[in-house]
This record gives structure tokens, C-alpha cells and sequence, in this order.
């Protein structure tokens, strides 16, 4: 009776988990802001480099996987709805089709980075932007964008996991399904925040200087 009373109620914690999350994602925007803000700072800065640079992106893999990124956003919403209906097995196949997209876009970026080490764009010594005038600038620009695209992959790897230890537990009849449906919502946070990040990095690393 003791253990049952002060055993906080399963609203409870769902509630603080979805506000844990919410902070989460709070200190992680503090954590990325500062990539978005060197950006711009170097796009100020040597304006021409960067748009020099900046074309020396690959927009096909960029827009594609841009493309990828909001279908999955569109399969976790599905997920999280299906999940709130107590569909189960509709909320895998969503969670399955999540997880396929977030892997196809890795295979991309995988695909892209090769690209970018074969053509000489990696920083480093054999760095090596052709057409661009300012090689310097070229070479801070593309420490940026490897590392802001880097540190994006790595999240969106992390998602791949959430949502595949979600799918694991919709197999477990045990669980409760609205206290699951709850985690999946949790998951779908997760998913969209990498997404919207993506939607901001596509413009300002694939389109800035093709605007110009």
C-alpha cells in the first residue's frame, strides 16, 4: 500500500518526461545556435567566398535528402496518430518507414562526404576549393558545414534508435498503449526538432550562394 502511494501516478511521469525532453531540446538549440550564428558571421564576412563555396555543395543529395526528411516527418506524425488509436501495428510500419528514411539520408550523406574527400573539400591540408578565390574562407566555410551536417547526423542517428527501441516496445502486449502512445509522442519531438534543424541548414549550406 506504502510502495502504491508513493509511487508517482504514470501521468506524472509522462509529463515529466515530455518536459525533460522540451529542456532537452531547449539546451541542444543553445548548443546549435552558435553553429547557425558562425555561419552568418562568415557569410558577412567574406560574401563572395561563401557563395563561391557554398555552390561546391552538392544541391541534388541536399535537396533530395531534404525531400527524405520531410516524408519522415510526415510517417512520425502518422506513427504518433496511429499510436494515440491504439494501432499498434500501424504505428511500426510508421515507426519501420521513419527509420528506413532516416537511413536512406544517412546513406546520402555518406555518399556526399566521399564526394567531397574525392573532390578535395574535406579541411586540412589537401584542402582545395576550385573556382573559389578566397581559399581560406572556402576552408572555414566547409569546417562549418561538416560540422554542422556531422553534428546533425549524429542526431538524427540518435532518433534512428529512439524510434526503433519505440517500435521494439508497440511489440510488447504488456505495455500500456496510452502511456506508449505518450512515449511515441515523445519520440516524434525528437524526430521533428532534427528535422526543422535540417530545414535550416539546407538554405543557408545548399542555397545561399545559388541565390546570388
Amino acid at each position: 500500500m506504502k510502495d502504491a502511494l508513493a509511487a508517482p501516478p504514470s501521468d506524472a511521469l509522462e509529463h515529466r518526461a515530455r518536459v525533460g525532453m522540451w529542456v532537452f531540446l531547449a539546451t541542444e538549440l543553445m548548443f546549435l545556435g552558435p553553429v547557425f550564428w558562425a555561419c552568418l558571421v562568415l557569410r558577412h564576412q567574406a560574401p563572395l567566398a561563401f557563395a563561391q563555396a557554398n555552390r561546391l555543395t552538392d544541391i541534388v543529395i541536399g535537396t533530395a535528402n531534404t525531400l527524405i526528411l520531410l516524408t519522415s516527418s510526415l510517417t512520425m506524425a502518422l506513427a504518433v496518430t496511429r499510436a494515440r488509436h491504439r494501432a499498434a501495428a500501424g504505428a511500426r510500419r510508421m515507426l519501420a518507414l521513419t527509420i528506413l528514411l532516416g537511413l536512406a539520408f544517412l546513406v546520402l550523406k555518406g555518399v556526399e562526404y566521399h564526394d567531397d574527400w574525392r573532390r578535395g573539400l574535406v579541411p586540412g591540408p589537401g584542402f582545395h576549393a576550385p573556382g573559389v578565390g578566397d581559399q581560406a574562407a572556402a576552408e572555414r566555410f566547409f569546417f562549418a558545414y561538416f560540422f554542422a551536417t556531422m553534428l546533425h547526423a549524429i542526431h538524427l542517428a540518435l532518433g534512428i534508435v529512439l524510434n526503433g527501441v519505440m517500435a521494439a516496445r508497440l511489440r510488447m502486449p504488456h505495455d500500456d498503449p496510452d502511456r506508449m502512445a505518450r512515449a511515441v509522442e515523445i519520440s516524434g519531438l525528437y524526430w521533428h526538432f532534427v528535422d526543422i534543424v535540417w530545414i535550416f541548414l539546407f538554405p543557408l549550406l545548399y542555397l545561399g550562394g545559388r541565390a546570388l
